[in-house]
């Protein structure tokens, strides 16, 4: 058997957490270190893994202690970046959650940086490993062009969740946070290249920055006429009415994620389908619908460790198979792009031509 990876988690909340476990279950990897902020979230970590953990405080005295041969960062989005370059200096390689920074020349210069250091960098877009997503993606390819692809996910929050979605926002707006994952999706649906996006939004709570916003809606165009929406808000207020929408339509029909009808605060829901609707266009010569709607069950699908476990699966592949990840960084660069946009939109009030 060939020596563990050698992995640092840093950052020990929701996500950190999973990716622990997940890495703890697989014999390839052997975690050697826990950093985060606060010492409850590590402390509480490292005892559920059941291990003699070294903890740390800070990622500097993490990386030198430990030597790590990778680095898997699920800290707050304004770390990332100088956290991953940290790694890669190390000589680690990388599995970092979304978004891969707040800004496109930064998740530039980052994925430049995993090129010139040879060090694999995983994005954490869970969507992307998720078998039933995958098959709502294929089947919006059948549907013909353009596509309308409608989304959204809004989560009322109270107690820790919004106390975590109100430290999310002292970097970034729950479109820019959450929409990567959507538009990045949009975005393998057409194949085509996104031009021209437009943002709205809502500071609906004095708890939260003047310049920040909790609710937001953006709307990107393709330049093959495929047209999306995404909308996203997070506080206390929100409403768990119409929360999940995952719906495409093309000229031949349409497919729609069904409603899982969890709370909108269930991190379980985020990605979960409950099952698929497929609907066909066709009709005959009276007009009538000649196939009926189709319900693809997916109620066998991974939940959400499940998913983390996959992720993390793809990550070892990565390092043991030397996958070439460049186009996975481009299309990250892609959807910071457009939710950025979005953001730039809100804000001037004016729709932004990509480049």
């Amino acid at each position: 058997m060939s020596t563990p990876i050698n992995v640092l988690v840093v950052g020990c909340g929701n996500m950190g957490a999973s990716h622990a476990k997940a890495y703890h279950k697989m014999p390839e990897f052997n975690i050697v270190g826990l950093v985060s902020r606060g010492a409850e979230s590590r402390e509480k970590l490292a005892k559920e893994l059941g291990g003699d953990i070294a903890l740390f405080d800070n990622i500097d005295t993490a990386i030198e202690t430990t030597q790590p041969d990778a680095v898997s960062i699920n800290s707050y989005p304004d770390t990332h970046y100088e956290y991953i370059l940290k790694s890669f200096k190390a000589g680690a390689h990388v599995f970092c959650e979304k978004p891969l920074a707040e800004t496109v020349e930064k998740c530039e210069e980052i994925a430049k940086a995993a090129k010139e250091y040879n060090k694999k960098l995983l994005i954490g877009y869970i969507v992307r490993v998720h078998p039933a997503w995958k098959k709502f993606i294929e089947i919006s390819k059948t549907l013909g062009k353009p596509l309308v692809m409608r989304m959204n996910l809004n989560q009322q929050s109270s107690g820790s969740t919004w106390e975590t979605h109100k430290n999310l926002m002292k970097s970034m707006s729950p479109i820019v946070d959450c929409g990567v994952h959507y538009v990045d999706v949009m975005c393998l649906m057409t194949g085509a290249k996104p031009v021209r996006v437009s943002g709205i939004g809502a500071r609906l709570s004095d708890e939260i920055h003047q310049d920040m916003y909790n609710y937001g809606h953006l709307q990107v165009t393709f330049d093959d006429g495929s047209v999306g929406w995404y909308e996203a808000g997070w506080g206390p207020m929100m409403s768990e009415t119409a929360f999940f929408v995952k719906d495409v339509v093309g000229p031949k029909g349409s497919v729609s994620i069904m409603d899982s009808q969890s709370a909108s605060d269930d991190v379980d829901a985020h990605s979960k389908t409950n099952a698929l609707k497929v609907h066909k266009a066709d009709r005959d010569a009276q007009g009538k619908f000649t196939k009926p709607d189709e319900i693809v069950n997916t109620a066998d699908e991974p939940d959400h460790q499940g998913l983390c476990d996959l992720e993390q699966e793809l990550f070892l592949r990565a390092i043991q198979e030397d996958m070439d990840l460049s186009q996975h960084h481009q299309d990250a660069i892609n959807s910071m792009k457009i939710v950025l946009a979005a953001d730039q939109s809100f804000k001037t009030g004016k729709t932004v031509e990509l480049q």
